[in-house]
């Protein structure tokens, strides 16, 4: 069945160490001694003001979501567009000298936009723009070993490590997100659920090593940051205990032959049966086979990688899931890198080249919300939850299974806690085109969240961090630091048992809140009146 355009277009479209003195506050900032400062240690072509002619211009390079960059955006003192470590030293340290704060960017998917815009009324902020740095280095040497490696910048885009990896060879690969355009800091620095994931964990999982800018300006690795801090940036969100630089990553091995498909079930073909079915088999499948579910109108898409070949899938899916009715005649067989660009454009045959393309577009209003599923949903609900996606500003919603080896992973291994006895996560998109107010997206969009309150997680009802929504809570700020109990509204969503953990790094490694966001992870101070002291 044929989708509407702006649809698939929304679905191929789809982060013990010394420390300065405190920064002033927003009061007592210095907007002019920052620029002063950066321009002693910053080439003057990679700072752009509010007053260069192209400013605007390099600010929206990255803006992925035309409803987070409106007239009414508070704009950034300045972008700089760093290209080396060093930039982005000199940016903390001037900017913790001079009382500005820093947002920083890397792809600018982030959801509700806090990598390069502020909601705090009268913040004097610079956005650090990390595009600049997206260099991806495989090692030779670990190639052919048992363990290859690469290391890549925070800048680069998932599509550009996917590509530079198998490129260098064809036998490998890294499990990390479906859209190419997706910024490497953010998405390692949230998780970074894949396609790969069953069979090889999440980004987060696969990451060795880290260079990151701490508050004070250091740049350090592993080693020189400890293990809190390492265990705090693989999957703690983007934004709240430095700024990483780089990342070391575990490569994974593919075969030379994958297969994938997409096959489509509507009302009349028994959707809802079949779906119902998906619930308990999708996180129980063999590892090596993902198979995700994207609903919209009246249909279901049922959108699988196997890590081999058709004539094996087939009679495995026979045996495992009969009701989908799968065939031979669905299977797409290609390399894992074509894969990559099959999911992201259902189009088998566009060149992997288009991998490189860090494409953006204002057309498209978003908004995006999450949920977790660890108890499967009955036939007789589905059959109240689908009339949703035929009313008015309708958009879609996205699964992905879990289970598999992420599920084999214990829940505090890193920030990412939804792990095991998750059955599917659940990924909700209203979309509208610019020009139109969108009130009916925004409308159905809350409406359906609350609505599947009965039947999601609770206590905490769990979110993805990657999938980031400024609805289910925002800092408070008291005497310019962010409280716990105030993040504790959502970031117990986001972290569960972790967020406790999450605070405490913070503390001890930004212990004054320099990197601070409207959801960035507050510092759970000792014996004072914002946190509640450590046991």
């Amino acid at each position: 069945m044929a989708m509407s355009g702006l649809a698939l277009a929304l679905i191929l479209s789809f982060s013990s160490l010394c420390y300065l003195a405190a920064p002033s506050s927003a009061a007592t900032s210095d907007p002019d001694g920052f620029l002063q400062c950066l321009w002693g240690s910053v080439p003057s072509g990679l700072i752009y003001t509010q007053g260069a002619s192209n400013f605007t211009d390099v600010l929206a390079s990255s803006v992925r979501n035309p409803r987070l960059f409106t007239a009414d955006t508070a704009r950034p003192l300045c972008v700089v567009t760093a290209t080396d470590a060093s930039h982005v030293q000199a940016a903390v340290r001037c900017g913790r000298a001079r009382g500005v704060r820093l947002r920083v960017r890397s792809g600018g998917h982030d959801y509700e936009g806090l990598s390069y815009r502020s909601l705090q009324g009268g913040e004097v902020f610079a956005v650090v723009d990390l595009a600049g740095l997206r260099a991806v280095a495989v090692s030779t040497d670990d190639a052919a070993s048992l363990a290859p490696t690469a290391w890549v910048e925070s800048g680069a885009t998932v599509g550009e490590l996917y590509y530079t990896v198998a490129r260098n060879n064809s036998g490998l690969a890294f499990p990390a997100g479906i859209c190419p355009t997706i910024g490497v800091g953010g998405h390692f620095s949230g998780g970074g659920i894949g396609m790969l994931m069953r069979r090889f964990g999440l980004a987060a999982d696969n990451i060795l090593d880290a260079k990151v800018v701490t508050a004070d300006g250091d740049l350090v690795d592993r080693a020189a940051m400890g293990e809190d801090l390492f265990w705090a940036i693989r999957g703690g969100g983007g934004g709240n205990f430095g700024i990483v630089v780089s990342w070391k990553v575990s490569l994974v091995r593919v075969p030379p032959t994958v297969t994938a498909f997409n096959v489509m079930r509507t009302l009349d073909q028994g959707a809802i049966d079949v779906f119902t079915r998906w619930q308990e088999v999708g996180p129980t499948l063999p590892f090596d086979i993902n198979m995700r579910v994207i609903i919209q109108g009246q249909q279901a898409t049922f959108q699988s990688l196997y890590l081999g070949r058709c004539s094996d899938l087939v009679p495995t899916l026979g045996t495992f899931f009969p009701e989908l009715g799968m065939t031979g005649t669905d299977c797409l067989e290609m390399t894992w890198l074509q894969s990559v660009v099959f999911f992201d454009t259902w189009n088998p045959s566009v060149p992997v080249q288009s991998l490189l393309n860090r494409r953006t577009s204002l057309s498209t209003f978003t908004k995006n919300k999450s949920d977790y599923v660890r108890r499967a949903i009955a036939r007789d609900d589905w059959k109240n939850i689908f009339p949703w996606f035929a009313m008015s500003g309708a958009g879609m919603i996205i699964l992905e299974p879990h289970g598999g080896f992420i599920g084999t992973i214990p829940a505090s291994a890193t920030p990412y806690p939804h792990r095991s006895g998750v059955l599917y996560n659940i990924q909700y998109i209203a979309f509208w085109p610019s020009g139109s107010d969108g009130s009916a997206a925004t409308s159905w969009i809350n409406s359906f969240y609350d609505f599947m309150g009965q039947y999601v997680t609770k206590n905490p009802r769990e979110a993805y961090v990657n999938y980031r929504d400024l609805d289910i809570g925002q800092n408070a700020v008291m005497d310019d630091v962010s409280t716990f109990d105030g993040g504790k509204v959502w970031g117990e969503k986001y972290f569960a048992g972790n967020f406790r953990r999450l605070a405490a790094v913070k503390a001890a490694v930004d212990p004054t809140d320099f990197f601070r966001n409207e959801q960035s992870i507050p510092p759970l101070l000792q014996g004072n009146r914002w946190g509640k002291r450590l046991d």
